[in-house]
């Protein structure tokens, strides 16, 4: 099942079959054939011109649309200087020789190479979904996606119920990851960061499946503790917070956990969004696990207000809610949700005929706009959400459930405004590998 999501989280983004990127690993440029001279019976190069004798033979060349005719032996001036003749010593191969009486190099002549730019990897192996992006910095601060990968894969199918990975779900996995490996030997990559969440971190037999990825796939992942989820999901969306936001509440609904930073903005900003955290907490319930628990097909009002309520409890336990509470009622707070959840929201509530990253990512909708779609949703049964372009199959079980989590959210911090982000943990990555190398340093335009 491929996910619709593309992988371009970044504000600037590209295909990546036009990357000037290396074609294999150790491979640094573009390898060209030199051309072969032709050869007589005896295999030595030929001369016509040995062959001849008396007045050389006219040789017929083609310049700019007009015909140009020299002679054996004489080659012509170029901008006005005596060319080299036939005793000088002939051009480096793959360089074409000058045009004649044109400074210009002759159309087809190779350009000096551009200065490679860094290559680095991000991948996310998450409870529902194996995701990738490859992608080089481009204006500071940011960069440009040249290769990405997603996939629904259900990694944490069934996962509540036994407390093990299922052989299905790890089988999809694995393959999903393949596809990642082959992306990733196909090119230079400078750095790259693998991570594996929720799944993984519960799941009993979780370091045994990563063994045999390792041994499958060729891929080494870490599982990475909810601190570091919460920061990652921070740094992906810190283009998100305009500058004069004062307080914002950010969540990440995923598969198996729900992520929540407190982040105040009050003071000095720095560059690093994940610095101005005060308060996070991960909830060991996401839209897989919730729909697991309480259904996903067939889900009545009551069992819509109780799964609320389930989260509700868990966030009740949460010491460091109260941290923005002088902000809360100030027109500069806001939510930022960076998950399939807001992202299905905000396509159902644009009324897309095809779910369009553009534009969702960064998305404002107000209170009374969330409130409807939660609603409309609510009263959906399962073929309606199926057949809503921006749910379909893949996630027509899993949606209520996040809305939930949601509505679960929005009780505890009431805002007038949530902004909608299409990114998050592998632009968190990218961000992070990339500002800690120094790539932004220079001259602010994401060369080295």
């Amino acid at each position: 099942m491929e996910d619709r999501d593309t992988g371009a989280g970044a504000p600037e983004v590209g295909a990546s079959s036009a990357s000037p990127g290396p074609a294999g690993p150790g491979t640094g440029k573009w390898q060209q054939r030199r051309p072969t001279e032709p050869r007589s019976a005896d295999g030595q190069a030929s001369d016509a011109n040995h062959h001849q004798k008396g007045k050389p033979k006219k040789r017929r060349k083609r310049r700019r649309g007009r015909k140009v005719f020299a002679r054996d032996g004489v080659r012509p001036a170029v901008n006005g200087a005596p060319a080299p003749g036939p005793g000088a010593a002939p051009a480096p191969a793959g360089i074409a020789s000058p045009p004649i009486a044109v400074a210009r190099p002759e159309p087809g002549a190779r350009r000096p190479p551009m200065p490679e730019l860094p290559v680095f990897a991000a991948l996310d192996l998450g409870t529902n979904n194996c995701r990738l992006l490859v992608a080089v910095p481009a204006r500071h601060g940011q960069f440009r996606v040249i290769d990405a990968f997603s996939r629904i894969v259900r990694l944490g199918e069934g996962l509540t119920a036994n407390g093990k990975l299922g052989q299905p779900a790890m089988d999809r996995a694995v393959e999903a990851l393949k596809v990642c490996g082959e992306k990733l030997r196909n090119r230079k990559i400078r750095k790259a960061r693998l991570i594996a969440t929720e799944a993984c971190r519960s799941a009993a037999n979780g370091i045994e499946f990563l063994e045999r990825v390792e041994r499958e796939a060729g891929l080494k992942l870490e599982i990475i503790d909810r601190q570091t989820e919460a920061r990652l999901a921070v740094s992906g969306c810190g283009s998100l917070v305009e500058r004069d936001t004062q307080g914002v509440v950010l969540f990440d609904i995923g598969g198996g956990s729900s992520e929540i930073a407190l982040i105040d903005l009050t003071g000095r900003r720095s560059p690093r969004l994940a610095n101005h955290i005060v308060s996070w907490t991960s909830l060991p319930v996401g839209v897989v696990s919730l729909a697991e628990r309480f259904g996903g097909r067939t889900v009545t009002r009551e069992i819509f207000g109780a799964m609320v309520d389930d989260v509700a409890a868990r966030l009740a336990a949460f010491d460091g809610r109260d941290r923005l509470s002088h902000l809360k009622a100030s027109p500069n707070f806001h939510l930022l949700g960076t998950s399939g959840t807001v992202t299905t929201l905000a396509g159902v509530h644009l009324d897309l005929e095809r779910y369009d990253r553009r534009r969702v990512d960064g998305l404002w909708m107000d209170r009374d706009s969330v409130d409807r779609m939660v609603e409309k949703l609510v009263g959906w049964d399962f073929q309606q959400r199926v057949a809503n372009p921006c749910i379909g199959a893949d996630r027509a079980d899993l949606v209520l459930a996040g809305c939930a989590i949601l509505e679960a959210i929005r009780a505890v911090w009431p805002s007038e405004r949530l902004r909608v982000a299409d990114r998050g943990l592998r632009e968190g990555i990218l961000s992070e590998l990339m500002a800690d190398d120094g790539v932004w340093r220079n001259d602010g335009r994401g060369r080295t």
